[in-house]
């Protein structure tokens, strides 16, 4: 079986590239003395990378990606949540009912990727030439 190195680092990578901003903005509330909201961000954040790690499709080659991809997804949604919280509410953001529309872009790769298994493409990466 090849190595399959660079799937391996695009779904840590991504993810945790994903979950970026919730580290940033973690830190930013504790620079400002917003101890709980920080703190509970930079939980969040901790728990995503273990979900991501624990998660990987390589540890489930059996399992569809889009039961791989929901515990994470909810984990996304709920930093989002913390975000919005920690701001001081929807309404302290300008936003509306209509802004959670914004987020369906997200949901992309359930329909691209969603109902392939790691273990589909084995036989693939192990003889590329067919």
């Amino acid at each position: 079986m090849a190595d399959r190195r660079g799937e391996k680092i695009g779904w840590i990578g991504g993810w945790l590239g994903g979950f970026l901003w919730v580290v940033l903005l973690a830190i930013v509330f504790l620079v400002q003395g917003k101890l709980i909201p920080g703190a509970a961000g930079l939980v969040l954040a901790a728990v995503g990378a273990f979900a991501i790690v624990v998660g990987a499709p390589w540890k489930h080659p059996e399992t569809p990606y889009w039961k791989l991809m929901i515990p994470v997804y909810a984990l996304f949604f709920l930093c989002v949540a913390w975000g919005v919280w920690a701001y001081g509410g929807a309404s302290g953001l300008g936003l509306s009912l209509w802004s959670v529309f914004l987020l369906l872009p997200i949901l992309t790769p359930f329909g691209t990727v969603g109902r392939q298994r790691w273990r589909d493409r084995e036989s693939r990466a192990a003889n590329p030439g067919d």
